[in-house]
């Protein structure tokens, strides 16, 4: 049986509708929301399903789930926020800002390398644990002390939770305060929205309870069988930090622990409505907010990385600026001038600076490379916009 699906759709977008009531069948336990803006105003606005099978919990219009690498979209915003205000530069090196990040020859790395996958960091060579990885100082000093796995610069691979450390200590040490501080002074205080980089205590029962779906189960096991070192495993492991598909019912991104600390690599929280209206104010003034100019949105978009990665992969291959994930064969938005970020299991975060779209989807049941839903939806929205 299918789930309810309530919420509202201005005129000419049913057929979003009726997309992401597709995303339901065969899935009974799961939940999901969706969220569009265009210039600022939702056009979209929808939700469904389960937000936990333990108890049957309804997903409801203000549900907010854990984002994973949408995440990272949401400090490349804080970033091209810093930018934008003169307080950063893409072509410095990081060692400018955090001067113990000079070791291990990494003095050349530049902000806009880091962003961009680059630094050779993709992974940490020493097996981490769930202390570690809560612990923000400590992922700052292994990150700083580490030897790159390649030569900074010369190629790119996916810096899957390393890359909110990595980044956010440049923004910690530009602001003075944490970059959960600074992504609610800057992002989810002004546009007042449900959306957190660490989880507060008294917020800590409201986000959905995650769900992986038994083929990525079967992808990350399969993938747990390759030679060692497996640097892309790793990448999502960090040793013993996290289970490979990064939640176990009660583990990784369920537990509270996990929630409550700051990883800006995979740990933000979101509704969709939230990741719509702040992907809307980076490209057209949202509730009053306009987050980035027309001209900092240029040069962050900038293609700094792409084609194959410096560890093998099967394409298609993703598109990366300074930090945003661009437009590209490997996830397609609604035109060529696009940026956002997709997240594991089925998270999507994009806007459009021509059609000044703002977009949201967030999933509790997790799937991997099959998954269509979202992809589904923005296929349905680009003949109309």
């Amino acid at each position: 049986m299918m789930p309810v699906v309530s919420g509202s759709v201005k005129p000419g977008f049913e057929p979003l509708a009726d997309a992401f009531a597709s995303g339901f069948a065969g899935r009974p336990t799961m939940g999901a929301a969706l969220s569009v803006r265009i210039g600022g105003e939702t056009v979209v606005d929808l939700w469904g399903g389960i937000a936990d099978e333990r108890d049957g919990r309804a997903w409801t219009g203000d549900t907010p789930s854990v984002v994973f690498s949408c995440t990272k979209g949401l400090l490349s915003i804080l970033s091209a926020r810093l930018v934008q205000e003169g307080r950063l530069a893409y072509d410095a090196p990081v060692s400018r800002y955090w001067p113990e990040f000079a070791a291990a020859g990494k003095a050349v790395v530049t902000v806009g390398e880091a962003l961009s996958h680059r630094a050779g960091l993709s992974a940490t060579r020493a097996d981490l644990t769930e202390a570690d990885i809560v612990d923000w100082a400590r992922m700052a000093e292994a990150l700083a002390a580490q030897e790159p796995l390649w030569r900074p610069g010369t190629g790119y691979a996916y810096h899957a939770i390393t890359h909110g450390w990595l980044n956010g200590e440049v923004i910690r040490r530009v602001t003075g305060q944490s970059v959960g501080r600074t992504f609610h002074d800057v992002i989810a205080g002004p546009l007042g929205i449900d959306a957190w980089i660490g989880l507060p205590d008294g917020d800590a029962d409201r986000p959905a309870h995650l769900q992986v779906s038994p083929a990525l189960t079967e992808l990350w096991a399969t993938e747990a069988l390759k030679p060692s070192p497996n640097w892309p495993y790793r990448a999502m492991t960090l040793g013993l930090a996290l289970p490979a598909d990064l939640v176990t019912p009660d583990g990784g991104f369920n537990a509270r622990r996990i929630r409550a600390a700051e990883i800006p690599g995979a740990g933000g929280i979101a509704s969709a409505r939230a990741l719509a209206a702040i992907w809307s104010a980076t490209v057209v003034s949202t509730g009053g907010v306009r987050l980035l100019d027309d001209a900092t949105v240029a040069i962050a978009t900038e293609e700094r990385s792409g084609g194959e990665p410096v560890f093998a992969a099967i394409p298609p291959y993703a598109r990366w600026g300074a930090g945003f994930q661009l437009d590209s064969d490997a996830r397609r938005y609604t035109g060529p001038k696009c940026f956002g970020h997709d997240g594991a299991g089925g998270q999507v975060g994009f806007a459009d600076p021509e059609r000044r779209i703002g977009f949201g989807y967030v999933t509790n049941w997790m799937m991997g490379p099959e998954d269509q839903r979202a992809t589904a939806i923005i296929d349905a929205l680009r003949p109309l916009v």
